[in-house]
């Protein structure tokens, strides 16, 4: 709330990823778009995907601390891209564990960030447990941080909506395409973030590809004539808790 000529705050996300490039592949286009409108974009990466998300530097020879550095090199550079701020926990991946202490510390992310809107994970993913717990964190730390009895520094939160951004396998994952969120203004300056992350180059083409099936899906459900672009770019997002509206749209 505002008073008098005082400026109005500034909307704010909050993304929480479990490894280095996953808000990139994931929700880099609902930071991107978020950025450009002056939003203010937090990133907690809760590790830097050192162990089970870097072959390609792990064949090269590197050590475990210089892959880290490279990682994290990387994701800096994306957020920037993005335009975002990128926080780092390096918590350790393979396995990324559950914690008190990991929840406690994203519970004062919330409270710092004082978020409108949170994306994370899904809640399911047998391929990957790392990404599970980091959405299961990030949904208890969004709980704790309203309580106001819960010792931990800042004004408690509201109940920002929470939107799970797609995995690398969605069928497998029990993830639905509830929202198309519409990138094609922004999709350069995914793109450009993606090709930050040397470490996961083969992962390029394969979002490219998916941003433009998620892009044909938008338009089908947009409806007919509505003179959206002809190469349109999305990004798929579902919600586990109800949207709370006064009208039907």
């Amino acid at each position: 709330m505002t008073h008098g000529n005082a400026p109005a705050t500034p909307r704010s996300t909050l993304v929480i990823t479990a490894h280095a490039g996953d808000f990139v592949w994931r929700a880099g286009g609902a930071i991107a778009l978020a950025a450009s409108r002056g939003e203010k974009v937090t990133i907690a990466c809760l590790t830097f995907g050192e162990r089970g998300e870097s072959a390609k530097a792990w064949r090269e020879g590197k050590t475990l601390e210089e892959i880290k550095g490279i990682r994290r090199e990387e994701a800096e550079k994306a957020a920037a891209t993005l335009g975002a701020e990128v926080v780092f926990f390096d918590a350790g991946d393979y396995p990324l564990l559950v914690t008190p202490e990991l929840t406690d510390r994203l519970v004062a992310v919330h409270r710092k960030a004082q978020p409108d809107v949170v994306l994370t994970h899904p809640l399911d993913d047998p391929y990957n447990g790392d990404h599970p717990a980091a959405a299961r964190m990030a949904l208890d730390a969004r709980v704790l941080a309203q309580a106001i009895g819960y010792p931990a520094p800042g004004e408690i939160i509201g109940a920002p909506p929470v939107f799970f951004f797609e995995p690398h396998q969605p069928e497998m994952c029990a993830f639905k395409p509830e929202v198309l969120l519409d990138i094609t203004e922004v999709w350069e300056t995914k793109r450009k973030a993606m090709e930050c992350l040397a470490a996961q180059q083969h992962l390029w083409d394969y979002y490219t590809d998916l941003g433009k099936r998620r892009g044909v899906q938008l338009k089908r459900n947009a409806g007919p004539n509505l003179g959206l672009p002809h190469t349109t770019y999305a990004e798929a997002y579902m919600r586990p808790y109800p949207q709370v509206t006064g009208e039907l749209a």
